[in-house]
């Protein structure tokens, strides 16, 4: 790929600009600003699929400017994750964003990024990151806000466009923005869900016929958890915890229900707004979803 590649689709050059260096993205964004126009940042790691494209498209709605940043980041995988069989597909996601009409793709290699090996300054997730997905992914949150607090220092976009999915990411990242006066907005897009309840992943497509059926042992858990809301947090957990019972092959990883301002656990007897959080893993794949309640 060149430094400034366009994509070719249906015989016709079109975009997105594909930039691999992050002077030469600098370069072109500068221009941009020096035209007036606003820009916004959709951070991917690829294998790209339309929760991404909703993403894209709200950001396109928010700013003149798209950019995607797409990048397996090695700071967010710990020892025996699945860092080498993440799925890259490149093309594909640069023909899809051609046609949602991203005006940058920002594509760095590892060396880009750290050009020094893995980069000993990083940003603390703090307790928080330690918890849930955290606790079964150590290091993986400090890995995270790490990439994004430099894409928001390469991109210094005006909005940066993110999905509900990952609600603890989405939790630490607007903390991260808050508690070190980063100057940009963030969007929060709903999770976009497949025909059946399924949240939409990259990972899904690790699964086959069987591990598919058994995923959908998550949105079950959590519409459970939703009829069971106005009785209360045991009701929720056991409701909840219940529909793991009628699907072999999934072994259940956490399932809490916290308090989003905090996104501590709520204590017993809480009432009000609540988000409840599940991962598991189907065979190798590991799946996370959340949803939000109102506790009776």
């Amino acid at each position: 790929m060149t430094e400034e590649s366009q994509t070719v689709v249906d015989g016709e050059v079109g975009l997105p600009v594909v930039h691999e260096r992050i002077a030469g993205l600098r370069g072109a964004l500068r221009g941009e600003r020096t035209a007036g126009r606003s820009v916004a940042l959709v951070p991917t790691m690829g294998a790209l699929h339309e929760g991404h494209f909703a993403l894209v498209r709200r950001a396109r709605e928010l700013a003149d400017v798209v950019v995607v940043s797409i990048f397996v980041n090695p700071l967010q995988f710990g020892a025996g994750e699945d860092l080498d069989r993440y799925p890259r597909t490149l093309d594909a996601d640069l023909a899809a964003l051609a046609r949602e009409g991203v005006a940058y793709v920002f594509a760095p290699g590892a060396a880009e990024m750290y050009p020094d090996g893995e980069t000993s300054t990083r940003i603390a997730a703090g307790h928080v990151g330690t918890l849930y997905e955290g606790a079964s992914r150590p290091g993986h949150f400090d890995g995270m806000l790490t990439v994004v607090a430099k894409l928001f220092h390469i991109v210094a976009p005006d909005r940066a466009v993110f999905g509900q999915k990952d609600a603890q990411q989405v939790f630490l990242v607007r903390r991260m923005v808050a508690d070190l006066d980063v100057p940009l907005e963030l969007e929060i897009v709903p999770t976009v869900r497949e025909a059946d309840g399924l949240a939409m992943s990259s990972r899904n497509r690790y699964l086959d016929v069987d591990g598919r059926r058994t995923a959908l042992a998550l949105s079950e858990s959590l519409a459970a958890a939703h009829a069971a809301a106005a009785d209360g947090l045991d009701e929720v957990l056991a409701e909840a915890a219940g529909a793991f019972g009628d699907h072999d092959g999934i072994e259940l990883d956490y399932l809490v229900v916290v308090d989003p301002v905090t996104f501590l656990p709520v204590d017993d007897g809480a009432t009000g707004p609540a988000t409840v959080l599940v991962a598991a893993h189907v065979g190798g794949t590991r799946l996370i979803d959340n949803t939000d309640i109102v506790l009776g």
